[in-house]
C-alpha cells in the first residue's frame, strides 16, 4: 500500500500511476529502471515508497539529469515533465549510443508537437509507449494539493513580471490535470473583485482547457459535467488568515519553528540531533495536526507516561515464544515511540514560544481580526488595541504583522498615519513589507472619504472557540456557503455550471449531521475544489478537513501554487519591488541576442 492515509489525493495519484505506467510494463518479466526528473521524483516520493516500486519489478530509480551507466539489456521507464530540457536529456540517452534496450515514456502533461516530433526523429525505434497521463500537480495531503511553484507569487504579483500569463496558463493546465486525475468535470466559479483580476483570468483559462480536455473521452463521447464545483479566489481576498498567529498544532509549528521541507529537527536528551518527518505516514501527526495547542498539550503527559512505561523491562520470565512476539512488534513499536518523542519535543517547542510572547500578541491580533473582544464588545478604536503591541519589545516581524492586521481591520489608513506607524516600528528602510500589499489588491492607503464595504461573515457566535482563536478563515465561510448553495452569483459568477443535483438538492447543509462516515460513502457525494491564487495558509488547509467532516456528503479539496507561512509571505511581499533593476537588463540581453 502507498504511504500516507488510506484515502485521499496521494492514494488516487499512486493508483493512477500503477494503472497507467506500471500496468503497461507489467507483462514483461524483465526488471526495469525508472528515470525521473526533479518534479516527478517529488511526486512519486509523496505517494509511494521504494518497496512499492520494488514489488512492481522496478529495481533502480535514476535521475534524468545525472550521469548514468548504460544498461543496454534493460528497458527504461521515463516519467518526466514535457519540457525541452527533459526531452533533450531523453534524446541524449538514445541518439548516438542507446543506454537502454527500449523506452516507455510517460509525460505528466500535454507534450508540445515540436518536442514530440524531435523525439520521434531521433528515438522512434526505441520508444515502445509514449503517453500523456495528466498529473502535473503535487498531492500534499489527503485533501490538499499544490502546483509546487512558490515562484508563482512573484510572477503573478510583481509589477515587473514578464511571465504572468505563462504562469497562469501552466497553473490552469495543472488544475485540469487535477480534475482529470479525480475524473471530475466541474462547474467553474471565481470571486469577482475589481482589484483582483487574476482569479477571473485563471477561471476562464481553466474552463476553456477543461472543455477541450473533455471534448472526447476514451470511448469517443463527449464527457458531461460532474457534480463537482471548482472555486477560484485570490490571496488578497483574505489577507488576515496567513498573517495571524495560529494556535492549532500544524499551523503554529510551521509559523514558529524552523521546519524545512516538512522535516523537524530537534535535540534528543542523549545529545545527537534527530529528524522527524511531518507526514501522513505518521498517524499521530494526522490525529494532532488540526487540534488546538491546548488539546495537544493535554495529550503530552499521556505520551510521556507511555514512553516511560516502554523503557521498563517486561515482567516475568522471558520465554522464546514471547521474545519472538516482542521481536515481531519491535519495528512498529519503535516507530510509534520515535513519533511520540518527536511530537513531545515539537509541542514543547511550540508551548515555549507561546508562553514567551505569542500568548500576549494573540489577544490584540484576535481583537483586530474579529473586530470585537472576547466578550463580544466591538473594537471602536483599533489604535488602542494596537498600541500595547507597539510599546512592547516584540521583534520587528511580530510588530509588522500587528500593524498589517490594524490596517486590514480599517480597510486601509492615511499616509500620515502609516508613516507614524512605520517610524514607530523602525522599519523606514523596509516599508515594502506593508506598502506592497497593494499589488495583491489589498487597500493599504485610503483617503479619509474612502468607504469600504466589509464582507458579511457567517455568524459563529454559538460555536465553541478558544479565546485566542476566535478568527475563522474567510475560506471556511465560502466552503460552507458553496456546499449549502448560498454563494451569491454576482460575487461568484459561473463560467460554467455543474448539474442541478449539486445546486441545492445534492448538497447537505453544514449544520446537519449526516450518518455516512466512511470515505467510500463520501465518494458518492460531490466534490468542492477550492484554489487560492498566490498561496494558501495551514489554517485554510484545516478548513477543508473541518467542512468535509461536518458535511460528510461533500469532500472539500483545497489547493494553491504553494503553502504559505507568515514569514515566507512577508518576504514574498517585500520582494515584489526587487525586480526593477533586473528586468530592463534581461530585456536588453534578449534584444541583443535576437539582433545577432
Amino acid at each position: 500500500m502507498a504511504s500516507g492515509s488510506d484515502h485521499g489525493l496521494k492514494r488516487i495519484v499512486w493508483k493512477k500511476i500503477k494503472d497507467t505506467i506500471i500496468t503497461d510494463c507489467r507483462n514483461s518479466e524483465v526488471w526495469k529502471i525508472l528515470i525521473l526528473d526533479p518534479f516527478t521524483t517529488k511526486l512519486l516520493s509523496s505517494c509511494c515508497k521504494m518497496s512499492d516500486l520494488m514489488s512492481e519489478k522496478i529495481t533502480i530509480v535514476e535521475d534524468l539529469f545525472k550521469s548514468r551507466e548504460p544498461v543496454p539489456e534493460m528497458k527504461a521507464i521515463y516519467f518526466i515533465s514535457p519540457t525541452a530540457k527533459c526531452v533533450n536529456a531523453f534524446i541524449g540517452d538514445f541518439k548516438t549510443k542507446p543506454k537502454y534496450k527500449a523506452a516507455y515514456v510517460y509525460f505528466t502533461d500535454y507534450c508540445p508537437d515540436e518536442l514530440f516530433n524531435n523525439m520521434k526523429l531521433y528515438c522512434a525505434k526505441y520508444i515502445r509507449v509514449c503517453k500523456e497521463i495528466n498529473m502535473s500537480f503535487m498531492p500534499q495531503e489527503a485533501q490538499v494539493f499544490t502546483c509546487d511553484n512558490p515562484g508563482a507569487f512573484q510572477s503573478i504579483y510583481s509589477p515587473n513580471s514578464q511571465d504572468k500569463m505563462n504562469t497562469l496558463e501552466t497553473m490552469a493546465d495543472q488544475l485540469v490535470s487535477l480534475c482529470a486525475t479525480l475524473d471530475e468535470y466541474p462547474g467553474v466559479r471565481y470571486k469577482k473583485d475589481a482589484n483582483m483580476e487574476n482569479a477571473k483570468t485563471l477561471a476562464e483559462l481553466v474552463d476553456d482547457k477543461l472543455a477541450k480536455h473533455y471534448e472526447l473521452d476514451d470511448s469517443g463521447k463527449k464527457k458531461g459535467k460532474t457534480q463537482a464545483q471548482l472555486l477560484i479566489v485570490e490571496r488578497g481576498f483574505d489577507p488576515v488568515s496567513p498573517i495571524l498567529h495560529e494556535l492549532t498544532y500544524q499551523a503554529m509549528a510551521y509559523d514558529l519553528i524552523d521546519i524545512q521541507e516538512d522535516t523537524y529537527k530537534y535535540k534528543a536528551e542523549d545529545g545527537p540531533e534527530k529528524e522527524a518527518q511531518l507526514s501522513e505516514d505518521d498517524q499521530l501527526w494526522i490525529k494532532l495536526r488540526h487540534k488546538h495547542i491546548a488539546e495537544v498539550a493535554e495529550q503530552i503527559p499521556k505520551l510521556v507516561k507511555e514512553i516511560a512505561a516502554s523503557k521498563k523491562k517486561p515482567d516475568g520470565k522471558i520465554t522464546i515464544a514471547n521474545l519472538s512476539q516482542m521481536m515481531k512488534k519491535m519495528p512498529a513499536f519503535r516507530k510509534q515511540m520515535t513519533e511520540k518523542k518527536a511530537h513531545l519535543h515539537l509541542a514543547e517547542d511550540c508551548m515555549e514560544h507561546y508562553s514567551k510572547n505569542v500568548e500576549k500578541l494573540c489577544k490584540a491580533e484576535q481583537d483586530l481580526a474579529v473586530g470585537s473582544d472576547v466578550e463580544g464588545v466591538k473594537v471602536k478604536d483599533a489604535m488602542r488595541t494596537l498600541l500595547p503591541v507597539l510599546l512592547h519589545p516584540y521583534n520587528p516581524p511580530d510588530k509588522i504583522r500587528a500593524v498589517l492586521l490594524y490596517i486590514f481591520s480599517l480597510s486601509g489608513t492615511t499616509t500620515e498615519n502609516l508613516n507614524k506607524l512605520i517610524q514607530h516600528v523602525k522599519i523606514e528602510d523596509q516599508q515594502e513589507f506593508i506598502l506592497n500589499w497593494k499589488a495583491l489588491g489589498v487597500p493599504i492607503i485610503t483617503s479619509p472619504s474612502f468607504f469600504s464595504r466589509k464582507p458579511t461573515r457567517r455568524d459563529r457566535s454559538q460555536e465553541d472557540t478558544y479565546k485566542l482563536s476566535r478568527w475563522t478563515p474567510v475560506i471556511k465561510d465560502v466552503m460552507e456557503d458553496a456546499v449549502e448553495n448560498k454563494l451569491d452569483t454576482k460575487e461568484w459568477p459561473h463560467l460554467s455550471e455543474s448539474p442541478a443535483a449539486w445546486n441545492g438538492s445534492g448538497a447537505v447543509s453544514a449544520r446537519q449531521k449526516h450518518k455516512a462516515s466512511s470515505q467510500d460513502e463520501r465518494r458518492t457525494g460531490s466534490r468542492l475544489i477550492v484554489f487560492v491564487v498566490g498561496g494558501m495558509s495551514y489554517s485554510e488547509m484545516r478548513c477543508a478537513y473541518e467542512v468535509t467532516q461536518t458535511v460528510k456528503s461533500c469532500e472539500v479539496i483545497i489547493g494553491s501554487s504553494h503553502i504559505l507561512t507568515p514569514t515566507g509571505l512577508l518576504n514574498d511581499i517585500k520582494a515584489l519591488s526587487k525586480a526593477p533593476s533586473k528586468a530592463p537588463m534581461e530585456t536588453l540581453t534578449i534584444e541583443e541576442r535576437s539582433n545577432a
